[in-house]
């Protein structure tokens, strides 16, 4: 079972306290992209074997929207981290990368 830790409450919470929110730190598209790219904005998704940032958000609890960082294939979760960040912390990385030495990037 996933278990991640809410960024904002503090609480533990398995994947049933949960909602996956799909992948985190996507760039969305905007007024005067192509329609290719608004395209790829609402359809590609990274779907790794590996490492994989998500959203997430504490359905039933404090209700708010986190990211995660975890392992697709073995449910390893590297941390957590608040919504608003732009990209994965110095210590997500370093957790990543201290289990992952050849990791060399986002998913």
């Amino acid at each position: 079972m996933l278990i991640l830790t809410c960024p904002y409450c503090g609480v533990e919470a398995d994947e049933t306290e949960l909602a996956p929110g799909g992948e985190a730190h996507l760039k969305r598209a905007t007024v005067g992209d192509s329609d290719e790219a608004f395209e790829a904005y609402l359809f590609d998704r990274a779907n790794p074997k590996g490492v994989h940032f998500e959203r997430w958000r504490h359905a039933y609890g404090c209700g708010k929207w986190f990211l995660a960082a975890r392992h697709t294939v073995t449910l390893e979760v590297y941390g957590t981290y608040k919504a608003q960040t732009p990209e994965p912390t110095k210590e997500i990385v370093a957790s990543i990368k201290k289990r992952l030495p050849e990791w060399e990037g986002r998913g």
